[in-house]
């Protein structure tokens, strides 16, 4: 009896596996919420058909920071140090606006240490998806309270926090972010979808996802728990992504209405409403919405807000198109005569 020919494998538009989209094993707990952003991150690049040498994945400090080492193995990749990843992405992205960026933090790179950063990044619009892997404690460092950890939070090592949170989500709206989105990684139909969505963007995405620490902050007080993510968790809307390369259908959806925001590179994220009332394209919305929800202590997901209008950092700076990395020594070296044209120009 002949035997079946082998399966060839699935492979993506340009060739590649899932399996090519991999990176090492995780060193972080078992049933952490990062582990699950690290799949899904995976899964979406696969599906996009991303070639992971052209993403460039940038980091800090923090469990969320060790992240990048357990996707992409093919990418490029710069851990930095402590709440100075924004920096990074800067310069890499200014030197090459070619390369696919995603930067990894947590609250407490993010929120703490490096919140100036961070902000100064997303008011340049610098073009990179930054993921916050959100759990409100240094889970690294043993459990201590982050800067979103809730108002009288209880951890076992740290007491009671005392002090009110910092929404980062609200923080980005503030700096004018383009692309402002919240998440939890219990649900990864809905980060997938976001993930996706930020990557088509123009500009900085940034997605907040709740991510329960299980070894520190997994209680169902906690706001940033498995417990009450699942319980509590209030999506705006039912989102869909459609990529470019595929025709645009879209069905009668009789349960609510449904907004269409086409992105810069023309795919499109179809957003069903099935909870509040929510422009996505409104900041003013945006930030009633993250107000009112953190007074009631709801816990809102999807997309927050979008602004399609914004230059990046590059076309602010008018960059050539060819990437500055590539540019040979005689572009952008002045020459001996330039220069002493500039200081004869600036003798008195």
């Amino acid at each position: 009896m002949t035997a079946a020919p082998a399966r060839a494998p699935k492979v993506n538009l340009i060739g590649l596996e899932k399996t090519d989209y991999k990176g090492r094993e995780s060193t972080l707990c078992n049933g952490c919420g990062h582990d699950s952003i690290s799949s899904q991150i995976i899964s979406v690049c696969y599906d996009l058909s991303i070639q992971p040498t052209q993403v460039i994945k940038l980091s800090g400090i923090g469990c969320s920071s060790k992240t990048p080492a357990y996707f992409l193995n093919r990418a490029h990749g710069f851990n930095a140090i402590h709440g100075r990843m924004p920096s990074v992405a800067t310069g890499a992205t200014l030197a090459n606006r070619t390369v696919i960026a995603i930067g990894v933090s947590g609250d407490g790179d993010t929120g703490s240490i490096g919140l100036g950063q961070f902000k100064h990044m997303v008011r340049r619009n610098v073009p990179v998806v930054y993921i916050i892997e959100d759990n409100g404690v240094y889970g690294l460092t043993k459990g201590q309270f982050s800067a979103t950890a809730d108002e009288g939070q209880k951890l076992k090592y740290a007491g009671i926090n005392e002090l009110p949170p910092i929404d980062l989500c609200m923080e980005a709206l503030a700096a004018d972010c383009s692309f402002v989105a919240r998440s939890f990684s219990g649900d990864p139909k809905q980060v997938q979808a976001l993930l996706k969505a930020a990557l088509s963007h123009h500009g900085t995405a940034v997605i907040d996802i709740i991510s329960p620490c299980v070894t520190f902050n997994n209680h169902e007080e906690s706001t940033k728990s498995y417990p009450y993510g699942r319980e509590h968790e209030m999506p705006l809307q039912e989102i869909t992504f459609v990529p470019k390369r595929e025709e645009i259908m879209i069905d009668d959806y009789a349960e609510g209405e449904t907004i269409e925001v086409e992105l810069h590179d023309g795919s499109v994220i179809m957003l069903k409403k099935i909870g509040p009332d929510h422009d996505p394209t409104d900041k003013y919305a945006a930030l009633h919405l993250l107000e009112e929800a953190k007074s009631e202590r709801k816990f809102i997901t999807g997309l927050i807000y979008i602004d399609q209008g914004r230059a990046t950092l590059p076309e602010q700076l008018h960059l050539p198109p060819e990437p500055l990395a590539t540019l040979p020594e005689n572009r952008v070296r002045p020459s001996r005569e330039a220069l002493a044209k500039v200081m004869h120009d600036l003798e008195w």
